[in-house]
């Protein structure tokens, strides 16, 4: 049997997500998807499994895709859950990507806009592929995120 599906949204938990959704329009240029979500209910408890869960939160259209494209789901939960201390090397869901046109001014402007820098920003051949430059950075509340042009 085959089943018809296509690629919905990824989903962030923010500790602030008005903050971190700024950062995403403010340096990638993501738009919002009215309207902002304020969730609770029953309903909400029992797909997540979290008594009194409830979140607040926005939709983010990814860049490159247009206005049916795929969304970057930032939402903020009432009730808190435990941090993590990952690396880019921990398994599981590691780094949202954007290709971009300037690698070392998008670098900047994460750093401006409350990001971080995980490592260096590398040039390299990869056969195949061919000359790429990325860096990995960190998103103001510590998600990671790759930059990448490919010559």
């Amino acid at each position: 049997m085959v089943i018809a599906l296509r690629f919905v949204h990824t989903n962030v938990v923010a500790r602030d997500w008005e903050r971190l959704a700024e950062f995403y329009v403010r340096v990638f240029g993501c738009t919002p998807v009215p309207p902002e979500r304020r969730l609770s209910g029953r309903w909400l408890e029992r797909a997540t499994a979290i008594p009194g869960a409830g979140i607040r939160g926005a939709h983010l259209r990814l860049p490159g895709y247009g206005d049916e494209g795929p969304t970057l789901e930032i939402f903020q939960y009432d009730v808190g859950g435990e941090g993590s201390n990952r690396s880019v090397n921990s398994p599981g869901f590691a780094h949202i990507a954007f290709y971009v046109n300037d690698v070392e001014a998008v670098r900047e402007a994460i750093l401006e806009a409350g990001g971080s820098a995980v490592g260096e920003l590398v040039r390299t051949n990869i056969p195949s592929v061919g000359e790429i430059e990325f860096a990995y950075m960190r998103d103001p509340e510590g998600n990671f995120i790759e930059i990448q042009h490919i010559r």
